[in-house]
């Protein structure tokens, strides 16, 4: 603030760059001038000045309130800018996930494997008849109803379905793509169509799960079947048939201790006669002997049992 007093003794007071003119005489009502008593100047002064201070003083709350926004403004933006950053983050995280999953993926290692559990439920009627083999003449029934244990009373086509499920579970978790001739115990699928359908799906090889029974209940042990060389309809595959037998007999017996019956050769089954790619028949054991038949029925123990065959299927192709 600064003062100066005009020629007229005018009165200039400069209060942040404004100027404001105050006189020290005032007008009578005759039209003369008299000198202003001092206190009245100095009451008239006081009053600018605390006008003008106190318009400084808004001007600078407003300055401070702009600030203020402009802080806060600021803080919203940085708070946009981290939740931004988060999300980018968050998708980034979620997209290493899913690459994840999909790198833990089992890789296909193009093998197809049909798997076969043998018979059906006993309500599904399969006692029509079907050719034993291409052109034979000679007929047989679609399917038969198994055995049953004879300790346990489990079906034998309710175990060739439990072991069945589990060894294509295996299998796919170690690349191989899998083919089921049934899923349920409802499928009416005859001998003749098990193979056709593996024949169809372009499969490698069908291994077909059943279990064995005896009227002698000391007979144990697990065998496999396959066509003989002299087959009149599929002797051809003989040789990879039964190295495919014996790979999986093998891994059974070893991991099971079951004893180890061998493979044979049998040329009256309908669904080795008709089958055009290297095919096998595992009996797993003798659902009518003690020993075989109560370890059979064990979960635990029939996850040993698909190991293994699923094991023997990889000695086969070299896995």
């Amino acid at each position: 603030m600064s003062q100066a007093v005009g020629e007229n003794g005018e009165i200039f007071l400069q209060i942040r760059g404004k100027t404001t003119l105050f006189y020290d005489t005032i007008e009578t009502g005759e039209g003369r001038m008299k000198p202003m008593k001092r206190k009245w100047l100095l009451l008239t002064l006081a009053v600018v000045l605390i006008l003008e201070l106190a318009a400084a003083a808004g001007i600078i709350y407003k300055t401070r309130l702009q600030g203020s926004g402009e802080e806060e403004g600021g803080a919203v933006a940085k708070a946009h800018s981290a939740l931004a950053a988060a999300g980018a983050s968050g998708d980034a995280q979620e997209t290493d996930r899913e690459e994840t999953e999909e790198s833990e993926e089992p890789q296909l290692n193009g093998f197809l494997v049909a798997i076969d559990p043998g018979h059906q439920g006993p309500h599904v009627d399969m006692s029509a008849k079907e050719e034993n083999g291409p052109g034979s003449g000679e007929m047989k029934a679609k399917a038969t109803g198994g055995t049953t244990g004879a300790y346990t009373d489990l079906p034998e086509y309710q175990l060739n379905l439990d072991v069945a499920l589990k060894v294509r579970d295996l299998l796919e978790e170690r690349g191989y793509q899998v083919v089921m001739a049934r899923e349920d115990n409802d499928t009416g699928i005859s001998n003749k169509e098990r193979a056709q359908l593996a024949n169809e799906a372009g499969a490698d090889v069908c291994v077909r799960i059943h279990a064995n029974g005896s009227e002698d209940p000391s007979v144990q042990g697990a065998l496999c079947l396959v066509v003989s060389p002299d087959n009149p309809y599929a002797g051809q595959l003989y040789e990879e048939s039964n190295r495919l037998a014996e790979s999986v007999l093998a891994a059974y017996c070893d991991a099971t201790g079951f004893a180890n019956q061998g493979v044979v050769t049998n040329d009256t089954m309908t669904g080795l006669n008709w089958s055009e790619i290297p095919v096998m028949i595992l009996e797993m054991g003798f659902m009518t002997n003690e020993h075989d038949d109560t370890k059979m029925a064990d979960a635990a123990f029939q996850d040993v049992m698909a190991k293994s065959i699923a094991d023997g299927i990889d000695a086969y192709f070299g896995q």
